[in-house]
């Protein structure tokens, strides 16, 4: 059945497939970082907030090295800062925060992208089968069959219902990673003003 679809999807069924392969590849590559970079924020700072209360700097900052994620990250910056006064541990905690952001959000407009053209690049297939369609009439005139417009009815379908077929799921996709993407931010909210706190009641 696939190499029937492909043979007479015409030229752009190949544009829609690479389209459909990018989004996968992109979708797995972020699944698979928000899943290393969400850790459980809680348990983690339970762990670094008994470390600081021993004065233990060196191990709590050894522990954000070890944990993956923007949590830790932030985590570790307000550490290094903790002797500068609370407004510069803050600041500091911010300025990892904007650059985490963006590391969690890379690629989703790619994927976003696709799941808008797919659908388009199938409205073109069908187009340009149409346009074969229309040829073939003019050329056979009263002698046109099924038989010499079917390449371009099977063109039209075809590209029609793999643009739908790769944007559906690359849509759900993309609001599926979103959605990851704003928990971890959440999660960074939390952890920084947590942290905030604990590296200043202990610089005290």
């Amino acid at each position: 059945m696939l190499p029937t679809l492909l043979a007479n999807g015409g030229p752009v069924i190949w544009l829609i497939l690479l389209a459909a392969a990018t989004a996968l590849v992109v979708f797995i590559e972020r699944a698979l970082f928000c899943h290393r970079s969400q850790i459980n924020s809680a348990e983690f700072l339970n762990g670094v907030r008994t470390v600081l209360k021993r004065e233990n700097v060196v191990e709590a900052i050894s522990i954000c090295d070890a944990t993956p994620g923007p949590v830790a990250r932030l985590v570790k910056a307000a550490i290094v800062n903790r002797d500068k006064g609370r407004e510069r541990v803050r600041e500091a905690v911010e300025e990892a925060g904007l650059t985490e952001v963006p590391r969690l959000e890379e690629k989703l407009n790619l994927l976003a992208t696709i799941a808008q053209i797919a659908p388009l690049l199938g409205l073109f297939g069908t187009i340009i089968g149409f346009i074969e369609i229309f040829g073939q009439v003019q050329e056979s005139g009263l002698y046109a069959n099924i038989q010499l417009l079917s390449h371009g009815i099977w063109q039209s379908l075809i590209c029609a219902a793999a643009g739908i077929a790769v944007a559906i799921p690359a849509h759900a996709g993309y609001n599926y990673l979103v959605s990851r993407v704003n928990k971890i931010v959440l999660d960074m909210e939390r952890a920084a003003a947590e942290i905030v706190n604990i590296v200043t009641e202990n610089g005290k």
